[in-house]
């Protein structure tokens, strides 16, 4: 089976509560077969500070209802570390959902490149913002 690219995605909200405008995409990146779901977890910080890490089977229903119907193999694969990094990181009174997933869309070119004896020497995503203002400087 070949396995695509896997990228990770940190998602900052300020507030504690997670809404839902995101699942609905997520649910069709992975409906369509864009993307799968390897993990996902929330880092949640009080406002005194104090940081608490829920997987999504742990979420409050409220808040989990949101992702229900989005399909993957969740589990486990952020450690204790990945997840103090970003705590570090969030302001107090704030919370994040980091993402793992598979680009599934590039699993065959992947494991063709693999076949051919090749392999990858870079790959950098760049920010929409960046494109954006590339085109509107050549125009």
């Amino acid at each position: 089976m070949d396995v695509g690219p896997v990228e990770y995605v940190i998602v900052a909200f300020p507030g504690n509560r997670f809404r839902g405008e995101i699942a609905p995409e997520l649910r069709a990146l992975v409906a369509s077969g864009t993307v799968r779901i390897l993990d996902l977890t929330f880092v949640k910080k009080d406002a005194d500070g104090a940081v608490s890490y829920i997987e999504l089977d742990a979420l409050d229903p409220t808040e989990a209802s949101v992702f229900d119907d989005i399909e993957g193999e969740v589990g486990g694969l952020f450690t204790r570390e990945d997840l103090a990094l970003v705590a570090g990181e969030l302001p107090p009174d704030s919370s994040a959902a980091l993402l793992l997933w598979e680009d599934t869309w590039a699993a065959g070119m992947a494991g063709a490149v693999r076949r051919a004896g090749g392999r990858l020497v870079a790959h950098e995503r760049i920010p929409a913002e960046v494109v954006e203002r590339a085109y509107q400087d050549a125009a």
